[in-house]
């Protein structure tokens, strides 16, 4: 038997998760295997168990649209519902028991490094799991005001409640503030999806613009950022440092990350 790890949604095939792991088993000659594994909502529950039982199972990626949902599912002794409040990575525990855990927060935050967002205005369109592991990762590294751009204000402002951030929550086609950095962590601008129609002309031009979406990767939102010469990050980023930390969980190792201009070029091809 080959041990092996997967990601899990609704729709997956879009996700480059495979092609990121596979490149480091491969690497590193690891003898495993990484795949897609499409599940629905309903069959969250019944999957969680299966795979439980399985011992060459070594955990999974979650994605859109089960990071909090997931939750229902999984013992938590961190305490993820309470703090991030979604959860993108299973894995076995010591025990052999699954633990639900986070990596985004992580990711999301690991290209940012060398920024100080101390005191920073920040814009974050979106209020689904990753938007909660943003705002978690915020909330760290001391960002003072967020204007959080959703659809529910009322989930929205819980939202900021619960990170403990300053902030306000406006409609998605309301005028951008000027602020230090932007996030898009929805799915507007992926394939498939309606472009993410924002008006990037309050910015100043130290901002950052953040998209986290990585299917495509030359979003329309960052192809506006880039007309103005301003500083981006995409989604591969982020797609790449918390699938380096959900590797190592599952395979017990660490990710060949010297290797990441080769995995660039693969993933963009």
């Amino acid at each position: 038997m080959t041990r092996y790890a997967e990601v899990i949604g609704d729709p997956i095939d879009h996700s480059k998760s495979p092609l990121i792991h596979g490149f480091w088993l491969a690497e590193l000659g690891i003898d495993a295997r990484y795949e897609r594994h499409r599940v629905e909502a309903s069959e969250l529950g019944g999957y969680f168990a299966e795979r439980a039982g399985d011992p060459e199972w070594r955990g999974c990626n979650v994605t859109l649209p089960h990071k909090e949902a997931a939750l229902d599912h999984l013992p938590d002794p961190g305490g993820l519902r309470q703090s991030i409040g979604a959860v993108n990575t299973v894995f076995r525990g010591d025990d052999d028991g699954l633990v639900a855990t986070n990596t985004d927060a992580a990711g999301f935050y690991a290209p940012l490094g060398a920024t100080d967002l101390v005191g920073a205005h920040v814009a974050l369109v979106g209020s689904g799991g990753a938007a909660r592991a943003i705002l978690f990762a915020l909330s760290r590294i001391g960002a003072a005001h967020v204007t959080l751009m959703a659809r529910n204000p009322l989930k929205g402002a819980g939202l900021l409640a619960a990170f403990g951030l300053k902030g306000d929550i406006v409609p998605l086609d309301s005028p951008l503030p000027p602020v230090d950095l932007l996030v898009n962590a929805s799915v507007l601008g992926m394939a498939g999806q309606p472009a993410l129609a924002i008006d990037l002309d309050p910015l100043p031009d130290h901002a950052i613009v953040y998209d986290i979406v990585y299917a495509p990767l030359e979003t329309p939102l960052l192809a506006a950022a880039r007309a103005r010469d301003l500083a981006t990050i995409d989604g591969l980023e982020m797609l790449i440092g918390q699938a380096a930390l959900a590797f190592e969980l599952f395979f017990g190792v660490e990710a060949p990350r010297g290797k990441d201009a080769e995995l660039r070029t693969l993933l963009t091809a």
